[in-house]
């Protein structure tokens, strides 16, 4: 077996191994699940999308530049509308960069962190809510058609001085030269971990994408359960 292939499939067992015994992440829309990719050096993008839960729908917007070549920084957040009114529920400021950059048939590496605030919850309006880390891998497969992504991090809530592992498994599988399948699974709370499948579509490629997609807890009936759709969109190098 070639050395790259070996390498390739040492560092994604040690990596699933982990993340099923330990990141809050935001990742390249559909996926929660981050990938161990960055914007292009001096490019932007924007990641918007409606989800819509039991009670509640959520409006997100999250803009991300890299300045560097290897340091993406994404800052944002989302407008909820439930029983309370429409309010400010999260605002997110993340960076992240690269070990090692994913080429065809091969794999990468990289470590993200960040900040969230709730100002939507009573008595939190100006503590910030959770600080996260984790470390994104990414793995190339069947002639790039198949990527896998782990994740395995940490999250500390602030407001409860309480850290908790966090974890995430997903794939992004080729259905066609535009279109993508996606599917994961990732523990962030307490309890039972998530799962969430839908498909991706590039309209113009590596500009312009949209999504949508299905998510519930294990075991969970319809209380948890959510549907969301979404517009990627990523902009040629301009920044100085």
């Amino acid at each position: 077996m070639p050395n790259n292939t070996c390498m390739k499939l040492s560092v994604a067992a040690l990596a699933t191994s982990m993340a099923l015994t330990a990141p809050l992440s935001y990742a390249a829309r559909p996926m929660i699940t981050d990938d161990a990719r960055t914007v292009d050096a001096k490019a932007c993008q924007v990641e918007s999308w409606v989800r819509t839960n039991h009670g509640s729908r959520e409006y997100w917007a999250l803009p991300a530049c890299n300045f560097t070549g290897n340091l993406e920084l994404t800052f944002g957040g989302a407008r909820t509308a439930d029983a309370t009114g429409t309010h400010t529920s999260d605002v997110v400021l993340q960076g992240k960069t690269l070990f090692k950059t994913l080429e065809p048939g091969g794999w990468s590496v990289g470590l993200a962190g960040g900040a969230i605030r709730h100002p939507g919850n009573a008595g939190n309006g100006k503590r910030v809510g959770e600080l996260y880390s984790y470390v994104p891998a990414s793995f190339a497969y069947f002639n790039d058609k198949m990527i896998l992504h782990t994740n395995v991090g940490v999250l500390h809530n602030t407001v409860t001085s309480s850290t908790r592992g966090t974890w995430g498994v997903g794939t992004e599988t080729a259905l066609s030269a535009r279109t993508w399948l996606i599917a994961e699974a990732f523990q962030q709370k307490e309890g039972r971990p998530f799962f969430q499948a839908g498909v991706r579509h590039w309209i113009v490629p590596n500009h312009v994408q949209i999504d949508a997609t299905f998510g519930n807890r294990f075991g969970s009936q319809t209380d948890e359960r959510w549907f969301s759709i979404g517009l990627r969109l990523l902009s040629p190098a301009f920044l100085p």
